[in-house]
């Protein structure tokens, strides 16, 4: 079998395997073999290849200007020679002259396997990208592999993402080989392949988990309205049901509690408060003071600033460990809130 058939084959096999288009590959090949034509010419721009997409003849075509007298043969032919290829032929016309050097096959079957291989791996990571981009704003599974300094190195199956330590949620340790859940925050391409970067602290991972555990979120029943997170230590969402039939946080919460336990343990045991939504602001701020009891809430929509009372006993339970119950009730509501105790109200 000759060089050319050969090529064709191997190219057949490929775009089977691989996936990969064979014109896609042929084209390629002519556009390389254009430059390499420029050691045979000293130019390229005039020169053209063409592989006959079913035997893989090669051919080179040189355009040429047809000219009275020839300065240049390269770029130009008499107007004595073009008419003996077509009488039609005038000055100033651009002729296709078949030019292919002698030893052209042997540069083509050299030239193909670069090629080849060069273009294998851009549609390999074409491909991988394309994956994985689509992943970008959701959740995957990974696989702990190493530090790399403070870094984790992880294996997504067929790439790997490096979660930075600015998305690493404080106090968390990794092992190779731990399994674990992680948002892909970016997917880049690179010459070196899609480059993923990944978050464990990021509010949308709490958000896919739940999507992800829970059907009535999945099938729309059950939204999730807000989310307000400090990574590591405690979430606060806000969830709303469609159907008066279903209990929004029942539902986030599951039987038993299996499914927001799942994903605490997931979360590596982060506090998860699922509150009700309401349109009411007053009564969402109420709610996502929530576990703390609550007199009465003032808000106002205008400064989107609400003033709050509770009983004593429940003011430290309303503001939190180092204030974190209302920093995260005021991240969920949007709203500045101002915690009194009854007695400072009263003024005594």
């Amino acid at each position: 079998m000759d060089a050319n058939r050969e090529l064709i084959n191997a190219l057949n096999q490929i775009e089977k395997e691989k996936d990969i288009s064979k014109d896609i590959l042929l084209e390629a090949l002519e556009n390389s073999l254009v430059a390499a034509c420029k050691n045979n010419f000293g130019r390229a721009d005039n020169i053209k290849v063409s592989i006959d997409r079913e035997t893989g003849q090669v051919n080179v075509y040189a355009m040429k200007e047809v000219v009275e007298e020839v300065t240049d043969p390269v770029t130009q032919i008499s107007l004595a020679q073009a008419k003996m290829k077509d009488g039609n032929f005038n000055l100033g016309d651009m002729v296709s002259v078949e030019v292919t050097p002698k030893n052209f096959g042997r540069i083509a079957a050299q030239k193909a396997k670069q090629v080849v291989v060069q273009k294998i791996r851009e549609e390999e990571r074409k491909v991988l990208y394309q994956q994985y981009s689509s992943k970008e704003r959701d959740i995957v599974t990974g696989i702990v592999q190493r530090y790399v300094g403070n870094n984790v190195s992880i294996n997504l199956g067929k790439v790997d993402a490096m979660l930075n330590e600015n998305e690493q949620v404080k106090g968390e340790v990794f092992r190779p080989t731990d399994r674990i859940k992680l948002y892909v925050l970016e997917v880049k391409d690179t010459p070196k392949g899609p480059r993923i970067l990944v978050s464990r602290t990021h509010p949308e991972l709490v958000k896919r988990l739940f999507e992800a555990e829970v059907a009535e979120i999945q099938d729309g029943t059950v939204e999730i309205k807000s989310i307000a997170r400090e990574a590591g230590s405690r979430t606060k969402m806000a969830v709303w049901s469609n159907d008066p039939n279903v209990d929004a946080v029942g539902a986030c919460v599951g039987v038993n509690g299996a499914r927001v336990n799942a994903i605490v343990y997931e979360l590596r045991d982060e506090k998860i408060d699922i509150i009700n939504w309401s349109d009411d602001p007053a009564k969402l701020i109420e709610n996502a003071l929530s576990p703390a009891k609550v007199i009465s809430v003032t808000a106002d929509e205008e400064e989107k600033s609400a003033r709050v009372v509770v009983p004593d006993y429940q003011l430290s339970l309303a503001i939190g460990k180092e204030g974190q119950n209302a920093r995260l009730a005021a991240k969920l509501t949007g709203y500045k809130i101002d915690i009194k105790s009854e007695s400072q109200i009263m003024g005594y």
